[in-house]
């Protein structure tokens, strides 16, 4: 395994709009010992012919292509079973880093000999504009807490996999499998909280933060039932649980902040 190197994990489907920023903010990182797998989820629009431009100028970036539409998921256990870092990253292919997000969450985990890490991010719109909103976390999210409810964005979240090994989900979860990943990694290393502001997430119309809570409320029991195995009582009573830890959350760790 390559010393020190960054898995970097995108999934992609359909961002022709939004791809080209996020990628060279992976390529304006001021840590450059990564590698970025980016699998494209058949996209009918030109996200791929961008995708594949990148590729073509970048040997650090390779593009994977499924031959039909799978899901998240399963695009994300694909590249997974790819990666060659030590250190696992994972970034949607619409939202964006700052520059120094790799150097210091990797630093940081160093020098706490942390196996499992997030920070802070900001939120924007479709337009790249601040919406003013940061959210933050717990300190630290030990693996009871972190069944209680996802505290992590997905896009802030590194790991270790030295320590953690290959993580695969059920390639079945439409939604939410980002948490069901981390309900893997966190019975293996406690999650810690950087908290520096250091990832952008993108608010979009018709995005899951937008649909109906009946929906969530099937998502986070899908989750529990078929990612964790879990009886009908007990993923409903892990559903109920999280939806009050999700307001809970609202209140304590969403901010609205200055420009």
């Amino acid at each position: 395994m390559a010393n020190d190197l960054v898995s970097i994990i995108m999934p992609n489907y359909n961002c022709e709009k939004y791809i080209e920023e996020t990628v060279n903010s992976v390529l304006n990182q001021t840590y450059q010992n990564w590698e970025l797998l980016i699998v494209d989820d058949c996209s009918s629009d030109n996200s791929l012919v961008i995708l594949k431009r990148f590729e073509q100028n970048d040997n650090r970036i390779k593009v994977y292509v499924n031959e039909t539409n799978k899901g998240a998921a399963y695009s994300r256990n694909l590249a997974l079973r790819e990666a060659k870092g030590k250190w696992i990253a994972f970034l949607d292919s619409d939202d964006l880093w700052v520059p120094e997000k790799l150097e210091k969450q990797i630093t940081f985990m160093k020098e706490n000999d942390y196996h499992f890490s997030f920070t802070k991010y900001g939120q924007i719109d479709q337009y790249s504009n601040s919406l003013n909103t940061e959210v933050s976390g717990p300190k630290k999210v030990t693996p009871k807490k972190m069944f209680r409810y996802c505290y992590l964005g997905c896009l802030t979240v590194i790991y270790d996999s030295e320590i953690i090994g290959i993580v695969q989900i059920n390639d079945n979860i439409k939604k939410r499998n980002d948490y069901a990943i981390w309900l893997k990694v966190c019975k293996k290393a406690t999650c810690y909280y950087l908290n520096e502001k250091l990832a952008f997430y993108r608010k979009r119309v018709g995005s899951i933060s937008h649909q109906s809570k009946f929906s969530l409320i099937k998502y986070h029991y899908y989750l529990f039932r078929n990612s964790e195995n879990m009886s009908c009582i007990h993923a409903l009573f892990c559903t109920l649980r999280n939806l009050f830890f999700g307001v809970f959350k609202k209140l304590k760790y969403v901010k609205k902040v200055d420009k």
